[in-house]
């Protein structure tokens, strides 16, 4: 946690990834993030994984560092405490319809310098889901060695989206601090994804080319990468992007004169050039895979961190969990308390500024935990009128459900 954003206060009404995603990095850079939800809590509220008590761990993950307010968003009053709470704020950050009762049109009625930052599925307003756009870009038919697709399981395009939607947020502030004005910011998945295959040339060379990449496997398109098991049956990865990591992978392995010949033969040198040695994998793999075959994982290692060569062995995320480097011992994580009462490595921000003190990871709120506080400070409502929000329903308390 860094307190960067201490004077920004954030209305979140979102569910699952890319939208609490947002919530989330700028309450770790120290903006007061409110999340709204229905009392009880919403359609990600018990999304697994969960614990033997049903307490969602990926919930209470993407929302640390949060204030939780419960209002019943079914309710009339309950929706108009939420648009109140938006415009009091000035900041609002949602995956809801762009139509209804929180679309930037009605909310800015009430306060014309608001700033909505909205996430979607496709342009139009139709729904989707990362796994769904994922398809639509591609990338399934480039992943695995085919002829079937591979869905992955990271959902990038909600995590990129997440980050780009607290950019867009920071950008339209900058701009409300130059003009005055406010406004509203759309980001589809769909266009994060396609945008982003753009980006990465994608796009450009399907155009260029008329055909599909095709499907590599475990093999890195354009470098020399693969990976490859050793002697004692250690799978690891290997990838080269520099001529000196080239020159000394090849003087770890004692391949020197075998790659001279294969140049000598085919005419031309890999010292340099990234796509020769992709292009000539066929000549190229099989050398390797023989020489590291031959050898121990942790010779090789060393051999390969000497020579400041990028590997790493295939490990399940039980293993990562474990790893000291990269839990254990990594400032990045701290530990508090968590509504659902298990204890574990919590993530803070992930940024390090070497200038300050970096501050302990903050939990997850429990649902409706800071309905009565929010409901004061933000809208100026009196202990008995909260009172009688709760008696009714309309707003809920930090209670456990």
């Amino acid at each position: 946690m860094y307190n960067f954003l201490p004077n920004l206060s954030v209305i979140e009404a979102s569910s699952f990834v890319a939208s609490p995603t947002a919530g989330l990095y700028l309450a770790q850079m120290g903006a007061e993030v409110i999340r709204v939800d229905q009392i009880g809590g919403g359609p990600d509220f018990r999304r697994w994984p969960v614990t033997e008590n049903n307490d969602s761990l990926y919930w209470e993950n993407l929302n640390r560092a949060k204030k939780s307010v419960a209002l019943d968003l079914g309710r009339p009053e309950g929706r108009e405490l939420l648009q109140q709470l938006v415009r009091a704020t000035g900041q609002f950050v949602t995956n809801f319809p762009v139509g209804g009762f929180l679309s930037h049109a009605v909310l800015a009625e009430g306060r014309p310098d608001l700033i909505t930052v909205r996430v979607m599925g496709w342009a139009d307003g139709s729904p989707a889901l990362d796994y769904t756009v994922n398809n639509a870009v591609g990338y399934p038919m480039l992943t695995g060695a085919g002829p079937e697709p591979v869905n992955h399981v990271l959902p990038a395009w909600d995590l990129l989206t997440g980050a780009y939607a607290a950019f867009a947020l920071m950008a339209a502030i900058q701009r409300r601090g130059a003009t005055g004005e406010g406004g509203e910011v759309r980001l589809p998945l769909s266009d994060i994804a396609i945008g982003t295959v753009a980006n990465l040339g994608g796009i450009a060379e399907v155009m260029y080319g008329g055909a599909n990449r095709p499907r590599l496997g475990n093999a890195v398109y354009g470098l020399f990468g693969r990976d490859f098991v050793t002697r004692d049956g250690e799978r690891t990865m290997i990838v080269v992007v520099t001529p000196r990591q080239w020159a000394n992978l090849i003087a770890a392995l004692g391949l020197g004169e075998a790659i001279a010949s294969i140049e000598a033969a085919r005419g031309v040198s890999f010292a340099k050039d990234d796509g020769l040695r992709f292009e000539h994998r066929d000549a190229l793999y099989p050398l390797f895979e023989a020489a590291i075959a031959a050898r121990d994982h942790a010779d090789l290692a060393a051999a390969f961190d000497a020579g400041g060569i990028v590997h790493s062995p295939y490990r399940t995320m039980l293993d990562a969990a474990q790893d000291p480097e990269l839990v254990a011992n990594n400032p990045i994580f701290g530990a508090v308390e968590n509504p659902s009462g298990f204890a574990y490595p919590a993530a803070g921000a992930f940024a390090t500024v070497p200038q300050l003190d970096r501050q302990a990871p903050r939990p997850a709120p429990r649902n409706g935990q800071h309905t009565e506080e929010v409901l004061a400070e933000r809208l100026s409502l009196s202990s008995g009128e909260i009172a009688r929000l709760i008696d009714a329903g309309i707003a809920g308390t930090g209670d456990k459900t």
